[in-house]
C-alpha cells in the first residue's frame, strides 16, 4: 500500500508568499467593505433616522398622561385616514417620512473649525507684533512686518496643542534679515521661546535660501528607559536616545512589559573610528557618572575596563572585582599607577601590532581586545597632585589619547563645569566626541560642542539629559539610559535589578588573571627577541 506523502514544511519564500496573499486578501476585503458602505450609505442614513424617529415617538408616548392618550390616538388615526383618502396621499406620506428620517439620520458631528480661534489669533498677532522690530526696515517700500499689519502673510502654517499654545509655526522673513549671523538668530529664537510659551523645547530650522523659519515644539525624551543589553555590533556604544527625526536608526528596547523602537545616539570606537575618545561635562548631579556606568557596562561585553574615580564617592563600587574590570582606583597613588600602566599597555600594543604587520600576521588577540579607560573628575587628582608635589595623572593620558585608536584603547573623561579649566591640552585636543549634560547656557554648550544646538535648552532638566556631538556631526538632544548605582539606597528595586543583571560575575582569586599595573612595558627588543 502506497504511503501518503507527508506535508512539506513551508519554506521562507512560500511563507512570504502566503503572508503576501493574506495581506492582499485583507486589503481586498477592506476595499469591498468600504465600497459597500458607500453604496449603502443612503439606506444606512434612512434606517438610522427611522430608529431615531421611533425612539422619539416612544418617549413622547411615555411622557403623555394616561387621560390624554385616547384623544391623541384619535387624532393620529384621523390624520392617517385623511392621508389615505387623499389623491397620492400614501405616496406623499412615504416620501415625507423618508425625507424626515434622512434628515434625522444624518451625521451630526460638529464640523472641525478651520483656522485658529479668537484666542489663538490673539497669540499669533502678539508674536507678529513682537517680530516687527527685528524683521522690518524703514527703507523697505513694501514691508512684510509692520505695526498693525496682517499676520497671515508672515505665518504660512500654524499649529496649536491642547492647551492653546503654539506647537508649530512656519515664518516668512525678509531677505535682508542677517540669518547667517548667530547673534541675529539667537535673538529671534529667544524671542519666540518667550512669546510662544516657556518650559518647552523648540526646534528651529532656518531655510536661508527660501527665507523661512520653521519652529516646532519637541516632545520630551523618555527618561524611564532602564539599562539593558542594546542590539549593537562590536565597536558600537549607545550614548543615549534622541529625536526620531535626527537619526535614521532605531533600537528595539524593553520598555516595561512592552517592546518599543527608540532612536539612539551611537558612538563608534576602535581602529576605524574618527572620534575614538569622549569628553563629558555637566553640573553636579547632571548624570555624568551615570553615563560612565552605562559605557562601562556596554564595554565589558567585548573588552576590559580601567576606572579611575576622582570623586571618591563610590559610584563604581559595583564594578570592583568583576570579570573584565582591571581596577577601580579612588586614590591618587593608585590612579597614577593605573594610568602609567595604561600608557605602557598602549605602547606594548602598538609595538605588537607593528611587529605582526611587518611579519604579515594578524594582530595578537590581546591587542585586538578593546581597552577602556574611564576617568571621572580628574581635576580632583590634579589638585591633590599639585599639593603633594606629584605628577598630574592627566599627563599620563597623552599616549592613550594620541595613539589609542591604533591600539584599540578608548579614553572617556567626565568632568564638571567648575573643573573644566584644569583639563590638560591633550584631553581638550583628542576628545572629538563631546557630551554636555544638565542645565547649561547656550554659550556653554557651544563652547564644549563647537556648534550651537538647534533647540532651546531648558532651565530644569532631568538627570542624564543634555546634548551630544560626534566630531563635526550635528548636535543631538540626548537622554542617557537610566543606570544608577545599584548599591545606593535611593535606587529603586527595578533599576537595581536591571543594573545587577548586566554586571559580569565576580572573579575569584583563582580565576582572576593577574594584572600587575606596576610591571614595566614590553620593549621593542623583547618583542623582537620573542618573534625571532
Amino acid at each position: 500500500m502506497a504511503r501518503r506523502p507527508l506535508p512539506r514544511i513551508l519554506s521562507k519564500d512560500s511563507a512570504q508568499i502566503a503572508r503576501t496573499q493574506i495581506a492582499r486578501s485583507r486589503e481586498l476585503a477592506r476595499t469591498a467593505a468600504d465600497s459597500a458602505t458607500d453604496v449603502l450609505h443612503p439606506l444606512i442614513t434612512v434606517t438610522r433616522g427611522m430608529r431615531r424617529l421611533a425612539s422619539a415617538g416612544r418617549r413622547r408616548w411615555a411622557d403623555t398622561p394616561k387621560d390624554k392618550r385616547g384623544p391623541l390616538l384619535f387624532l393620529v388615526a384621523s390624520v392617517v385616514l385623511v392621508v389615505a383618502l387623499m389623491p397620492y396621499g400614501p405616496l406623499l406620506a412615504v416620501i415625507t417620512v423618508m425625507a424626515t428620517a434622512a434628515w434625522h439620520g444624518r451625521d451630526r458631528a460638529e464640523p472641525v473649525p478651520e483656522g485658529p480661534d479668537e484666542s489663538q489669533i490673539a497669540r499669533l498677532q502678539s508674536l507678529y507684533e513682537a517680530l516687527v522690530p527685528y524683521f522690518s526696515s524703514p527703507e523697505d517700500p513694501a514691508p512684510l512686518y509692520a505695526h498693525g499689519g496682517e499676520w497671515e502673510k508672515a505665518f504660512t502654517a500654524t499649529g496649536f496643542d491642547d492647551d492653546g499654545r503654539v506647537a508649530h509655526l512656519a515664518i516668512r522673513y525678509p531677505a535682508y534679515f542677517p540669518d547667517g549671523e548667530p547673534e541675529a538668530r539667537a535673538r529671534i529664537e529667544q524671542l519666540l521661546t518667550a512669546k510662544a510659551g516657556r518650559g518647552r523645547e523648540y526646534h528651529f530650522a532656518w531655510d536661508e535660501e527660501g527665507n523661512r523659519l520653521t519652529v516646532t515644539v519637541l516632545a520630551p525624551l523618555p527618561t524611564d528607559i532602564a539599562a539593558q543589553h542594546f542590539v549593537t555590533a562590536p565597536g558600537e556604544t549607545v550614548l543615549g536616545f534622541t529625536d526620531p527625526s535626527e537619526v535614521q536608526r532605531t533600537l528595539p528596547l524593553a520598555y516595561g512589559e512592552e517592546q518599543i523602537d527608540v532612536p539612539p545616539v551611537v558612538w563608534r570606537t576602535g581602529m576605524r573610528s574618527t572620534e575614538p575618545h569622549l569628553l563629558a561635562l555637566g553640573q553636579p548631579g547632571s548624570g555624568t557618572s551615570t553615563l560612565l556606568r552605562s559605557l562601562a557596562l556596554q564595554a565589558l561585553r567585548y573588552g576590559d575596563v580601567l576606572i579611575v574615580d576622582g570623586g571618591g564617592t563610590g559610584e563604581y563600587t559595583c564594578l570592583t572585582g568583576r570579570d573584565g574590570v582591571l581596577a577601580v582606583e579612588c586614590a591618587l597613588p593608585g590612579a597614577l599607577a593605573s594610568l602609567e600602566w595604561a600608557t605602557q599597555e598602549t605602547e606594548r600594543r602598538l609595538i605588537a601590532i607593528n611587529v605582526s604587520r611587518q611579519a604579515g600576521d594578524p594582530p595578537p588577540a590581546d591587542s585586538r581586545r578593546p581597552l577602556w579607560i574611564l576617568l571621572d573628575r580628574p581635576s580632583v587628582f590634579a589638585h591633590l597632585a599639585a599639593s603633594e608635589g606629584r605628577q598630574d595623572p592627566q599627563t599620563l593620558l597623552q599616549v592613550p589619547l594620541r595613539h589609542g585608536r591604533a591600539a584599540n584603547v578608548t579614553v572617556v573623561v567626565a568632568e564638571q563645569f567648575d573643573g573644566a579649566e584644569s583639563l590638560c591640552e591633550a584631553v581638550r585636543q583628542h576628545t572629538r566626541a563631546r557630551v554636555v549634560l544638565g542645565t547649561a547656557a547656550p554659550r556653554q554648550v557651544e563652547a564644549v560642542l563647537g556648534a550651537p544646538p538647534h533647540t532651546t535648552p531648558l532651565s530644569h532638566v532631568p538627570p542624564g539629559r543634555g546634548y551630544a556631538r560626534l566630531g563635526s556631526g550635528p548636535v543631538h538632544r540626548l537622554q542617557v539610559p537610566r543606570t544608577p548605582d545599584p548599591y545606593d539606597d535611593a535606587t529603586s528595586d527595578a533599576d537595581r535589578a536591571a543594573v545587577l543583571d548586566l554586571l559580569p560575575p565576580r572573579t575569584t582569586a583563582v580565576e582572576a588573571r593577574p594584572t600587575d599595573l606596576t610591571k614595566p612595558a614590553v620593549t621593542a627588543e623583547a618583542v623582537g627577541a620573542e618573534t625571532s
